[in-house]
């Protein structure tokens, strides 16, 4: 192995290894109590090494965010691809989201901390994977009448919106388990009047 593809592999284990110490830290503690230099020290690295990968404590959380944002998407998509078709698959995707706002690591790290700090989830570069996974599937559906003819991009942004809406709601809600129900039953109905033929 050359030099440099040894520095690269080494670059990758310190920014996997950052991440994983932050996405401990954030999720026991928080953003904002989380310190960065017990979190290096952790991991035997320098504050610069934090610095380099990441620019900022920002950066840092931005990076655990993605992570965190990605596996819900995929296994928001794994639920959805068991449930037979696409229409059952959108609306199983979307529970499948809203309930991980149950999950307390989700909720502090994406739900909480996450927009207080990077702003908008909707802007986020995860998210925007989410949009095109729902409007490709919200094309297909269009295409086989089972949708009204939409604008597949605005039904798309608005059925992510509110299950990613709903989510925020059980995050900060003081009652996460009785909210979780009330906000699938009205996701569900939010979504299905898209279908063409109701009920």
């Amino acid at each position: 192995m050359t030099m440099a593809k040894v520095r690269v592999e080494k670059m990758k284990e310190n920014r996997a290894r950052l991440i994983a110490a932050a996405r401990r830290a954030f999720a026991e503690k928080g953003y904002a109590a989380a310190s960065m230099d017990e979190l290096t020290a952790e991991v035997g690295l320098t504050r610069g090494a934090l610095y380099h990968n990441f620019g900022d404590k920002r950066g840092l959380l931005a990076a655990v965010v993605h992570q965190i944002d990605a596996e819900m998407a995929a296994r928001a998509r794994e639920i959805g691809a068991r449930a037979g078709d696409d229409w059952e698959g959108l609306l199983a995707e979307g529970a499948a989201y809203i309930e991980m706002a149950l999950d307390p690591e989700v909720q502090r790290i994406v739900l909480l901390d996450g927009p207080a700090v990077l702003g908008d989830p909707s802007r986020w570069p995860s998210q925007n994977n989410c949009l095109q996974a729902t409007k490709e599937t919200v094309e297909r559906l269009v295409g086989q009448n089972i949708l009204k003819p939409v604008d597949t991009e605005a039904a798309a942004r608005l059925v992510n919106g509110a299950a990613l809406n709903a989510a925020l709601w059980i995050a900060a809600s003081e009652e996460p388990k009785e909210v979780f129900p009330k906000a699938v039953e009205a996701f569900q109905h939010l979504a299905s009047g898209l279908l063409a033929q109701p009920g």
